[in-house]
């Protein structure tokens, strides 16, 4: 099947278009690795109820009440209220739960209470998730959740002065305030390990009971979570069966170690392991390790990836880490806050062959990890491009409209359609490989302690680093742009998101929420306050357009906000960090807010995108051996979703 047979496009509902990625040389890998790959998907797919257990705590007893009223053969299907609480359903699964993948707000039900009601009454009992109660009394504990909009409006509170933690509707803490959270983990802190700490609370809930005493419920196969974890355990074990080579399978025995005792410092063990193990075609990703759902940034949601090399488009990325100290040495940040030595940078562009937890349906398009910084100072750091993704998206926003829309004027229209896809795919190359893995922090300074600030910082650090190095002449020596005009298309396009595209994604009267898009704002926002670079003009229909007057001036703010945002990072300045994130990246102009909304309402296209995945089958021959594994690419958004309901789920 040729790229341009390929169906790329499912479902679109709500704000959301569905899209397919293919397996490009999968037919191509061995046997053996076809079977790696196999495991390790099944073990990323178990994984999928832990994360709609962390993102609210009736997320898992709604999606199985929705799931058997759609199942159920007795219900009419042609009903408006049944229509709507569908296209629900289908945003619960999006989002792993009852709140916005983005925003964070709880979703608005198209159907009413009554409906609701009938409808969970005419489904099959044996489908819904009594455990004990009468129908009545399921809908009585879900009604609220769902239709009282001041009951868990939430998953994750960012308001500043708010208790970010007692009114975030995240499982992470139970009946624990921000003040004594924050408490009970600067005493882990203060009495770890200062030069080496493990990530405290990133696999626990933190809980408070009756008579006040604190303790953390570990996510292990013997606590919180365990009959999933068990069951990605079990794959885990089948995947050493065909690892490639004995590093690779000592990385998935200590993840299994970690997962069976729960132990940080196993988890630093299988990171520095992981880090180190770069020889194997296929790798994955799979356990707690993203923080970003959790306002105070320590808690890690389940995600899951599985991925497999593409050796030709590697070269790219092999070139921009096997660099990695020229660019530190060079970087406009203080002498003080570079590392000295830049140890252990990997670069790929990979496959995705499966995607899981917080990383499904919407997922990255690149990785850098580990996140704790001593082990990127002493082991270095893994990175990954997604390409099978990247052209996923690049084909979905053919023909979209959204240049002739926003962008201001033919010759710039042009520079971004012959250099736009090239600069995305450098752009996320240097913010991955080599922006999340630059800098250092001071002797002393808890890598923690920016707070719910962390994440936007690091963010935008990241994000700084690869525009700054964008537009330097060592892109074209590397051949990594063709010359020394490519770079303006990316700088356009990153202030024209971060300025007014990426509005579409958020609601009227609200604010930004999520830290890649506050970063973005923060960025481009900072940069337009400045007033020399940058500017929003009215085009003669008056519509906003954003118009950069000076492309080397516009370089020099992101080496200065550069050098500032890691110097926050680097000393810990918690205020610093707050008053920048407060000040660009939070507030919305609401008349551009608006604008922005009615010129995207215009273009009829879906402002998020997201993936099905494809189906891995076995083949076995006639004595049951396994000969082949075969990918499928029919299967639809629904009946993926149902499936996996039905074959991953312990609820």
């Amino acid at each position: 099947m040729s790229s341009s047979d390929f169906n790329y496009l499912d479902i679109r509902f709500a704000d959301i278009q569905m899209l397919r990625y293919r397996l490009d040389g999968f037919d191509g890998l061995s046997l053996n690795q076809k079977k790696l790959i196999y495991c390790l998907a099944e073990a990323t797919l178990w994984g999928r109820d832990i994360t709609f257990g962390q993102f609210g705590g009736y997320n898992l007893k709604i999606r199985k009440t929705l799931e058997a009223v759609v199942l159920s053969r007795d219900i009419a299907r042609t009903t408006l209220d049944y229509i709507a609480l569908k296209d629900y359903l289908r945003r619960v699964w999006f989002s792993s739960g009852i709140y916005h993948h983005y925003g964070c707000e709880k979703f608005k039900p198209g159907f009413s209470e009554a409906y609701f009601r009938n409808a969970v009454a005419m489904a099959d009992v044996a489908l819904l998730p009594l455990d004990g109660m009468t129908v009545g009394e399921l809908c009585d504990e879900l009604v609220p959740v769902i239709f009282d909009s001041d009951v868990l409006p939430t998953r994750l509170n960012k308001i500043a002065g708010d208790d970010l933690v007692a009114t975030s509707a995240n499982t992470y803490y139970v009946n624990v305030t921000q003040a004594e959270a924050e408490a009970f983990y600067d005493v882990q802190k203060k009495t770890g390990d200062g030069e080496r700490p493990v990530s405290y609370g990133l696999n626990t809930t933190l809980v408070k009971d009756s008579t006040g005493e604190f303790s953390e419920k570990t996510w292990c196969t013997e606590g919180l979570y365990g009959p999933v974890i068990s069951r990605i355990v079990y794959w885990l074990e089948k995947a050493m069966e065909h690892a490639e080579n004995d590093a690779q399978r000592d990385v998935i025995s200590t993840l299994i170690e970690f997962y069976r005792t729960g132990s940080l410092d196993v988890f630093d063990e299988y990171s520095v392991k992981w880090v180190k193990s770069t020889d194997g075609m296929v790798d994955f990703i799979n356990g707690f390790i993203e923080v970003y759902s959790d306002p105070l940034g320590l808690k890690g949601s389940w995600e899951g990836i599985v991925e497999y090399k593409d050796i030709e488009a590697t070269r790219r990325t092999r070139t921009v880490s096997d660099n990695a100290q020229w660019f530190e040495d060079h970087s406009p940040v203080d002498v003080r806050f570079r590392k000295p030595v830049v140890k252990g940078v990997t670069a790929n562009v990979v496959k995705a062959a499966m995607l899981g937890g917080d990383e499904y349906p919407s997922t990255a398009i690149g990785i850098n990890l580990p996140n704790a910084d001593w082990i990127r100072a002493e082991h270095g750091s893994k990175s990954v491009t997604i390409g099978n993704l990247i052209s996923a998206y690049s084909v979905a926003s053919r023909e979209s409209g959204m240049s002739e829309e926003f962008i201001a004027d033919e010759e710039t229209k042009l520079l971004v359609e012959r250099y736009g896809e090239v600069c995305d795919e450098l752009h996320t190359d240097l913010h991955e490989c080599l922006g999340h893995g630059s800098g250092r922090l001071l002797p002393g300074v808890n890598s923690d302690a920016l707070k719910e600030y962390g994440n936007t910082i690091e963010e935008a650090r990241a994000d700084l680093f690869g525009l700054y190095y964008m537009a330097d002449e060592k892109m074209t020596e590397l051949g990594l742009l063709p010359d020394g005009e490519a770079y303006k298309a990316h700088y356009y396009t990153y202030m024209m998101n971060g300025l007014m595209t990426q509005l579409v994604r958020i609601e009227p009267g609200r604010n930004i929420e999520e830290a890649h898009m506050r970063n973005r704002a923060l960025v481009a926002r900072w940069c337009l306050a400045e007033g020399t670079a940058v500017k929003m003009v009215k085009g003669d229909d008056g519509r906003t357009f954003v118009h950069i007057e000076d492309y080397a001036r516009l370089r020099s703010l992101f080496a200065v906000l550069l050098a500032e945002v890691q110097r926050i990072k680097s000393e810990g300045d918690y205020g610093a960090a707050r008053n920048l994130v407060e000040a660009y990246g939070v507030k919305i102009d609401a008349h551009l807010h608006a604008e922005v909304l009615e010129r995207y309402r215009r273009l009829d296209i879906a402002p998020y995108k997201g993936f099905i995945n494809p189906v891995l089958v076995p083949v076995s021959d006639q004595e049951g051996n396994v000969v082949d594994i075969k990918v499928d690419y029919t299967e639809s958004y629904d009946e993926q979703m149902l499936r996996y309901g039905r074959e991953y789920s312990m609820v």
